[in-house]
């Protein structure tokens, strides 16, 4: 990267951080008439583009487009000597983000925005000196997390009128016995393995360690996939959790509920955080395993041991204290619904923010900011996020579940449509899942949908629109749907949940 030519400048608008948050907001303020600056320390789009849902949606199709070749003979297609080249796997994710990434920077430039190349540190609350970058936890091609331990004299200095802060989070290596040893990895050290490992053991069972598990075994691994909670993907309902934990048994993932990996034993070369090496060079570990009760159960081999148990934020080394910005002990930044921090003129957004970590909701939040800085007056609203697991099969929701409907007072009413009863379900060759409202009884107001199937995080976006505006089942159900589409499993759902069920059997009610 060509470096950046020395500036001592004041801007409008300084954005801190250049993922999903951090380009969305310094792209929003520059159209509102800002200007803008952007300190980033790799290329456009942070975590997101580089290290988190694009590539890992990019491996995904691959793994899906082996996994339909191989069921090929089903549409009658026949096809012989199907095999998996791995390296060209990462070479077309290699390329998608290289793409995306220029396509941000262009972006950027188009609108006027300002971009530094560096780390921050605030030197006061309306200043920054930008320094080189540090050196990666992951080697030379890992995502630039680590500010620098002994900062060099500052490049550049740069001050703003209103500040936002868009640093993001960072995966979150347990401390357990063995955790520093080779092959024990973060979802960024998964994408810096050269080969899929013969035998994978992936700790939390939430939407990262739920997508490599399933992204391993399309790939031909043996997993095992360890959650402490008593579902799959805690956050959702338990219902499409338990559905899931079924699927991955029948497509051959172990699935340990109520477990908890407290020990990893083990030594030899392979593919470890910061080595960059692969597994193939004779690494053996063992995951030790408890139950619910803390007692030893069994005791899992394995060539790597991937985490995916929570995320940490990136506010070490910014200096927040010269800035006078408060965090909570986590080291996450509290903020207003205006995302203003307890500094007025300076914002944060996004994962280092702690509310949802979700790209489209630090999305959302920039654009929410980046009004707010401009001198209007808007709020977030988090009622209605989506959310999606890009498994096979793909789950989404959004709302309320039925359990957090209840304890939120609301008397329910459920009703389920399984793909199963779909048509486009059958021509499209998959059939597992469902689709699930949940509606207040007395009004009918759509509060929630659970979706696991084909197409999930995309017919989530209709839920999402209900659930938003405040529409009933009485609206999902009057509104037309096309035939034969994976959409109508919605619109089926809301008419069972209004007891009118169309290619369901009714429900027998008792009384």
């Amino acid at each position: 990267m060509t470096p950046a030519k020395p500036l001592n400048q004041h801007f409008d608008v300084l954005v801190i951080g250049g993922g999903p948050g951090g380009y969305v907001a310094a792209i929003r303020a520059a159209q509102l008439g800002r200007t803008v600056a952007l300190v980033d320390k790799e290329r456009p789009g942070g975590v997101c583009l580089n290290w988190g849902c694009i590539p890992t949606k990019a491996m995904l199709r691959s793994a899906e487009v082996l996994e339909t070749v191989r069921g090929a003979e089903e549409f009658g297609v026949l096809t012989e000597g199907v095999r998996l080249d791995y390296s060209a796997v990462l070479k077309r994710k290699d390329g998608i983000v290289s793409r995306l990434t220029d396509g941000i920077a262009h972006l950027l430039k188009a609108n006027g925005v300002t971009v530094v190349n560096g780390h921050a540190r605030f030197t006061d609350p309306h200043t920054v000196a930008v320094h080189e970058t540090g050196p990666s936890p992951l080697g030379e091609d890992g995502p630039l997390y680590a500010a620098p331990p002994t900062p060099q004299p500052a490049r550049e200095t740069l001050s703003a009128d209103d500040i936002i802060i868009a640093t993001g989070s960072q995966p979150l290596m347990p401390d357990l016995p063995g955790s520093d040893l080779p092959g024990v990895i973060t979802s960024d050290g998964a994408f810096l393995l050269p080969e899929v490992p013969a035998r994978a053991v992936v700790v939390g069972g939430s939407a990262v360690g739920a997508e490599w598990a399933s992204l391993f075994r399309t790939f031909g691994a043996e997993v095992t996939l360890v959650e402490m909670a008593p579902t799959l993907l805690p956050a959702e309902d338990a219902e499409i959790g338990r559905t899931l934990t079924r699927s991955f048994t029948k497509q051959g993932i172990k699935v340990l509920t109520r477990h908890t990996v407290t020990a990893i034993e083990g030594q030899g070369g392979g593919q470890g955080e910061g080595d960059g090496e692969g597994e193939g060079d004779g690494i053996q570990l063992r995951a030790l395993v408890t139950d619910a009760n803390g007692q030893p159960v069994e005791t899992l081999p394995a060539d790597i041991v991937l985490f995916g148990v929570g995320r940490r934020p990136n506010t070490a080394g910014l200096d927040l204290e010269k800035a006078g910005v408060h965090t909570d002990d986590r080291g996450y930044i509290p903020v207003t619904d205006r995302l203003r921090t307890n500094i007025p003129h300076i914002a944060a957004i996004g994962d280092v923010t702690g509310r949802i970590q979700l790209a489209h909701v630090a999305s959302h939040q920039a654009l929410v900011a980046a009004s707010v800085v401009s001198g209007h007056d808007e709020r977030i609203d988090y009622r209605a996020v989506p959310a999606a697991t890009f498994t096979r099969p793909e789950v989404a929701s959004v709302g309320l579940t039925e359990a957090q409907a209840r304890e939120a007072g609301h008397e329910t009413t459920t009703a389920r449509f399984p793909f199963a009863a779909l048509g486009r379900a059958h021509a499209y060759g998959a059939t597992d899942g469902m689709v699930k409202v949940v509606a207040d009884r007395s009004s009918g107001a759509v509060l929630g949908a659970h979706i696991i199937g084909p197409g999930a995080s995309d017919l989530i976006a209709e839920a999402a629109l209900a659930v938003t505006h405040g529409l009933t089942l009485t609206g999902l159900a009057d509104t037309i749907h096309a035939h034969p589409t994976l959409g109508e499993a919605t619109m089926e759902a809301a008419m069972g949940a209004l007891g009118l069920p169309l290619h369901t059997a009714p429900v027998r009610r008792r009384g």
